[in-house]
């Protein structure tokens, strides 16, 4: 009997388990929205929010704690100047875990699990995106505009 064995296996061993949700832990630190299974989303919930409550702390043991678990320091320092600055006067529910659907090879429901607040952000980031896409495209149709008219311009010559 599984009486009071808790928590989710994923498929894993101990040690990959571990590493697995240290780097998702780690990803959603740094980027605020990290989309990944339904199962994966719910079991590194609990993660971050010990982490966030460590960041409210604030303290050098809770940075050294926080050091030990994560597996960039950019994701530290995000977590105690940005993140947990974030989440001061909330006691807990620092993340939202949003269902997208099942995906098309093995029919894994997804999901993407995000800071709330992030919003600002995220649309902050998808802005920039769109700004940096319509550079670009403006500079490949520009370099199109100038080698079309010396193409057509050098078929009349031949001819």
């Amino acid at each position: 009997m599984r009486h009071r064995k808790g928590g989710y296996k994923l498929g894993r061993n101990t040690s990959h388990r571990r590493a697995l949700l240290r780097n998702l832990v780690t990803s959603i630190l740094v980027e605020d929205k990290v989309e990944t299974t339904l199962v994966k989303a719910k079991a590194a919930r609990p993660l971050v929010e010990k982490l966030i409550t460590l960041g409210k702390r604030g303290d050098l043991h809770s940075r050294r704690q926080a050091i030990s678990f994560l597996m960039t320091g950019e994701a530290v320092t995000r977590l105690f100047d940005t993140v947990a600055p974030r989440y001061g006067d909330r006691n807990g529910g620092y993340l939202r875990i949003v269902r997208t659907g099942f995906r098309k090879g093995d029919n894994g429901e997804k999901a993407f699990i995000e800071l709330l607040g992030a919003e600002k952000v995220l649309d902050e980031k998808r802005q920039k995106r769109a700004e940096s896409r319509e550079k670009r495209r403006a500079a490949i149709a520009d370099a199109l505009a100038e080698s079309q008219p010396s193409a057509t311009g050098d078929m009349e010559k031949d001819q």
